[in-house]
């Protein structure tokens, strides 16, 4: 994998989250949608796939990856498309989205209503480890996505996924630890898990979560002969996360410079009918 043109791309879309880049307003647009446990992000490419705009927004709508405050969801959507429209002066009418592997039809649709009542057709749905492919181009090794409700696994061989997973820890349980240990709410816990200056000290605490989901990775991957691992998902920003999968796993473990944008991307890349 190129990490070098990944991590371009990456910062090509963090520039825009401060403004819009230019671009012709009569070429084809291609729009992502993640509704994540913790964030919603918008992402919108142009017809070259090239990032032009970002939005994103804390949300807590979504448990392990479902849909559980459609109004509260459908509204954050309605927000960032607003916001992006208003940035680029173009209206958006579709999109693609991506759901957990594993998903059930019903809880996939749950997704696509929200982001078709936000006033975008839904041209296609996949699976987030492969929207993140769609960025990183891997041919052999396994993507781990762990966002804020779960853990997603997509095995690839010869460039085509093999077997797909996904269990409930995540972000979320990072938080929560965090949360007991310091007796803080919640919100507060999430705060100091994102603050890069706490997260070395944090490490220790979190440790056990992170060796929960290095076991759930080394169970799903142990018949695979897998070289590589490769991170994505917000939860994978957080410093240190690789080392310890390394170690518990005995695989080499590799994450590109915003785990957290990797998904989004993704998404986007895929938006055609």
């Amino acid at each position: 994998m190129d990490f070098n043109r990944v991590n371009q791309l990456i910062e090509k879309t963090e520039n825009t989250l401060d403004g819009a880049v230019k671009f012709n307003k009569n070429e084809e647009l291609f729009v992502g949608v993640d509704l994540g446990t913790a964030y919603i992000v918008l992402v919108v490419l142009n017809k070259e796939k090239q990032p032009i705009a970002c939005e994103m927004k804390f949300a807590q709508v979504l448990r392990d990856g479902l849909v559980v405050d459609y109004i509260g969801a459908l509204n954050i959507v309605r927000e960032l498309k607003e916001k992006i429209e208003k940035r680029l002066g173009v209206e958006l009418y579709k999109a693609a989205i991506a759901v957990p592997p594993g998903t059930s039809d019903g809880d996939a649709k749950t997704h696509k209503y929200v982001v078709e009542g936000a006033g975008m057709e839904v041209v296609k749905v996949l699976d987030e480890p492969t929207a993140a492919n769609a960025v990183l181009q891997i041919e052999d090794g396994v993507i781990i996505d762990i966002g804020g409700g779960t853990t997603g696994i997509s095995i690839l061989k010869d460039g085509k996924v093999v077997y797909t997973a996904d269990e409930a820890t995540g972000g979320t349980h990072l938080s929560l630890v965090i949360a007991g240990n310091y007796k803080v709410k919640f919100e507060e816990a999430e705060k100091m898990k994102m603050d890069k200056e706490k997260q070395r000290e944090l490490l220790p605490i979190v440790r056990p979560v992170i060796q929960k989901v290095s076991t759930i990775i080394k169970e799903n991957i142990k018949d695979y002969g897998i070289d590589d691992i490769y991170l994505v998902g917000g939860t994978c920003c957080f410093e240190g996360i690789e080392e310890i999968i390394e170690k518990e796993t005995g695989i080499r473990t590799r994450k590109p410079s915003n785990p957290f944008l990797v998904t989004p991307l993704g998404i986007s890349m895929n938006c055609c009918s």
